[in-house]
């Protein structure tokens, strides 16, 4: 049971209360005080003391100083006036008991609305710290910038500087060049004059002499002797050099020999760089990269991922062109035609990838699979419900786990056995 603080004072004023509560031998603090407009409470175990105040006080306001054991209290009145008692007298229990719980009901609330408050208050400085953050952020961005700005702009300045110096000195070269040549046509023309003043005019009995022809059994007149100067040597005659070659000889015993397949090899490479010299004549202009079949199936792959299937089917053409033997690149293209609803297209390239997908292997299940179900896709697209559920049935039998083959396939199924009961 606590023991309850009778000894205590008080006395008023026209607009406040004050309260001396003796509290021997404990030590008080603000958390064992409990006040409301109506009701005060001081619990300090085991001590206990509780008043139903006589009017309304302002509890926001009124204060309350602890010290030598003492608790003073200044309860400012709401309204001006003076009391007749400190407690509310001659009140039933059940007034009391609700002035007691509508004081604490009130203080929970204004508790409450503090809490809100203060959370309010912190998002508001928390907004605010955040729009500071971005306002500096904004400004050391734009420092940044302007930095940069001002760094490219002073290289482009430097660099058009060092290009008109490239341009000035290249003028001066240009200038001593043409220069030089000037003067070596200026000497080459004294030269000549040099050579015309030095050359005699010849007399015309000089002449007559040079005319006359000379006996004897070598004797020739000057004409011809410049006609024999000026013929030109016959032309080399034709003719036709046989090259043999030698057979390829494999040093590799009989009994272990692969010469066929060696010479089948052969002969495929060789007739791969004839139809690549023949037919891709006119992609001379393509750069190196874009003769690289894989390079071209990586590109249509990225284009087919974009959704731009006519590109993509324009690098898998050129990468078939190159290499005809890549089952991927049929069954990539098949894809791109089913897209495009090319459907006996993409028939004739998924046929065409299982027919280069030989012999099965575990490598190829996947790429199998894949051929099978866009076949069967396709076949389905043109209403040949049975052969697309054959190629899915195939591509079960490969894939047996494949749970979204498997629906589809079951689909198809129902398709058929409903076309048959309509019939």
């Amino acid at each position: 049971m606590p023991v309850w603080l009778r000894g205590h004072s008080w006395r008023q004023s026209g607009s406040a209360v004050f309260l001396s509560l003796p509290v021997p031998g404990v030590r008080v603090t603000a958390a064992n005080i409990f006040c409301t407009e109506r009701y005060l409470k001081v619990s300090v175990p085991p001590f206990l003391f509780e008043a139903i105040l006589y009017a309304p006080i302002d509890d926001t306001n009124s204060t309350a100083k602890i010290g030598n054991g003492i608790v003073f209290f200044t309860l400012y009145k709401k309204e001006v006036g003076m009391w007749e008692s400190l407690t509310l007298e001659n009140a039933s229990k059940e007034k009391l008991q609700y002035l007691r719980e509508n004081a604490v009901l009130k203080a929970h609330e204004k508790a409450k609305e503090e809490t809100e408050a203060k959370k309010v208050t912190k998002r508001e400085h928390q907004k605010y710290a955040l729009e500071a953050t971005m306002k500096l952020e904004e400004a050391e961005r734009k420092r940044i910038e302007e930095l940069k700005e001002q760094e490219q702009q002073k290289v482009t300045k430097e660099l058009e500087l060092w290009k008109d110096q490239l341009k000035d000195v290249e003028n001066q070269k240009k200038v001593q060049k043409e220069g030089r040549l000037h003067e070596e046509v200026e000497q080459l023309k004294e030269k000549k004059k040099e050579k015309i003043n030095k050359t005699s005019v010849p007399s015309e009995e000089t002449l007559k002499s040079r005319l006359k022809p000379t006996k004897g059994r070598g004797s020739c007149s000057m004409f011809s002797e410049n006609l024999k100067e000026e013929q030109l040597p016959a032309p080399r005659s034709s003719g036709t050099i046989k090259i043999n070659f030698t057979s390829r000889v494999f040093p590799t015993a009989l009994r272990e020999s692969r010469v066929a397949e060696e010479e089948e090899w052969l002969h495929k490479q060789a007739e791969a760089r004839r139809i690549i010299s023949a037919d891709l004549s006119e992609l001379n202009d393509l750069k190196e990269e874009e003769k690289n079949p894989d390079w071209l199936k990586d590109k249509g792959n990225k284009m087919f991922a974009t959704g731009n299937y006519l590109a993509a089917v324009n690098a898998y053409n050129l990468a078939v062109r190159l290499n005809n033997k890549l089952p991927l690149l049929y069954l990539n293209r098949a894809a791109c035609h089913l897209k495009l609803r090319n459907l006996h297209k993409a028939i004739e390239d998924s046929s065409k990838a299982l027919e280069l997908l030989t012999p099965p292997v575990p490598d190829n299940e996947n790429a199998r699979v894949k051929a099978y179900v866009r076949r069967g896709t396709a076949f389905c697209q043109l209403e040949l419900y049975a052969e697309g559920l054959q190629d899915y049935e195939a591509a079960l039998k490969i894939d047996p786990k494949n749970k979204t083959i498997e629906k589809d396939a079951e689909k198809i199924r129902h398709v058929i056995q409903g076309t048959m009961q309509n019939s």
